[in-house]
């Protein structure tokens, strides 16, 4: 009699704990679907898809059918750069806001695409789009690795002086 209620009880534990990692697991998804939504909703990615993404494409097959780099190309040579965010944001501002060649980070862009048309934005609206880019995880055309791979073979590149990289 007292093995059926051990069993018994050990089950039901055995249930209830199951039950409760279900639980867990359900509100970690929860929690990951809503942190989702908030940054695909976000003010800062709606004005990147709406002001960045006709340039800078991520839906595009090749680096053939591109007129400027992916904003992922993008992040990844300002984070190079420029180790804090407020950096980072000043910097992307500041060249969204007055793109000349001189003041160009990604050269080989400028040399591959010409500088960025000067655009009426707001610095306001640069900076959340330079805060999103930052804080995101961004969609990255299907070739861009292999690409980054062929024109950087050994790795990041070699520093120069203020944050500025020499091509390999």
């Amino acid at each position: 009699m007292n093995l059926k209620i051990l069993t018994i009880l050990s089950l039901s534990f055995f249930l209830i704990s199951c039950n409760t990692k279900n639980n867990e697991n359900n509100s970690i998804k929860n929690t990951a679907e809503i942190n989702s939504t908030k940054t695909e909703n976000s003010e800062g990615y709606i004005l990147l898809k709406s002001n960045c993404y006709a340039c800078h494409s991520v839906t595009s097959k090749s680096h053939d059918e591109i007129i400027a780099p992916p904003m992922a190309a993008v992040k990844r040579r300002y984070k190079i750069s420029y180790s804090s965010k407020e950096e980072f944001m000043e910097a992307i501002a500041n060249w969204a806001l007055n793109p000349t060649k001189e003041n160009a980070l990604m050269r080989g862009a400028v040399m591959q695409f010409n500088v960025m048309p000067k655009q009426p934005f707001h610095k306001e609206n640069v900076m959340k789009i330079a805060k999103y880019i930052y804080d995101n995880e961004l969609e990255k055309p299907e070739w861009l690795e292999k690409k980054f791979v062929q024109e950087h073979p050994g790795g990041k590149g070699k520093r120069m002086g203020r944050g500025r990289m020499m091509r390999n």
